[in-house]
């Protein structure tokens, strides 16, 4: 039962690593701290806690390192330094979170003298968007390596199952060769003993015909006594 187990679990790992693996990317409004907002939401079909790790090592790279700031859901990097979208540092407001359609990322990007707009600064929201599906990209890749990872130890367990399945094979096999030995061993003990008890037989029967011999030449021993004491007597 336990290798089937562990086997039913590889096979999950593996069906699991055939998922789509695509990020969608659109504009949407979230109202953060009780400001309505307009920004890019990534949606991807993960874990949403691995994408909020990912997601903040992404953001705390390079430049950025230490600059972002957590507070009742919200994350805030002032000053960031996203060179793929553009030149100018920015203030980021992003949160992570799940719903019906799965796991995501929303930010709002403040160039200062404007938003990333889907319409209004074009050529920089293309480039956030790239930003986003690229991140999509590194998080379904280190999924699918976290489940290697898994799959790996559940091989590594099902081979130490057989190994140890094996070894109890092995073990069960040399006790039944054991039990042989020993009942080939008690048989001839039986035998040895049949042959000893005849022999202790034989032995007593021929005790007893000594017996007989001995008590015959003790009877004769006597008579001859008693007729010399009578020659004795006959002497005046």
């Amino acid at each position: 039962m336990k290798l089937k187990a562990l086997l039913l679990g590889l096979l999950c790992m593996v069906a699991g690593l055939s998922y789509a693996q695509t990020g969608r990317v659109e504009e949407k409004e979230q109202t953060v701290n009780g400001v309505n907002r307009r920004g890019q939401q990534l949606t991807v079909q993960l874990d949403p806690k691995l994408v909020e790790n990912l997601w903040k090592d992404e953001l705390s790279a390079g430049k950025n390192k230490k600059k972002l700031k957590y507070s009742k859901g919200v994350y805030t990097l002032e000053g960031a330094v996203l060179d793929t979208i553009t030149a100018e540092p920015m203030r980021i407001i992003t949160t992570v979170g799940s719903d019906a359609q799965g796991s995501y990322v929303w930010w709002s990007l403040d160039m200062g003298v404007a938003y990333v707009d889907k319409s209004a600064t074009p050529q920089e929201y293309a480039a956030a968007e790239g930003f986003m599906l690229a991140f999509a990209r590194k998080a379904y890749k280190e999924d699918i390596f976290r489940q290697i990872n898994q799959a790996e130890e559940v091989l590594k367990a099902t081979k130490e199952e057989q190994a140890r399945v094996a070894k109890q094979a092995k073990d069960i096999q040399g006790s039944i060769e054991k039990n042989h030995q020993r009942k080939l061993q008690l048989e001839a003990e039986l035998v040895k003993n049949a042959e000893d008890l005849k022999k202790l037989e034989q032995e007593v029967q021929h005790n007893l015909k000594q017996q007989d011999a001995s008590k015959k030449q003790v009877e004769e021993m006597e008579k001859a006594v008693d007729a010399v004491r009578a020659k004795l007597l006959q002497v005046k």
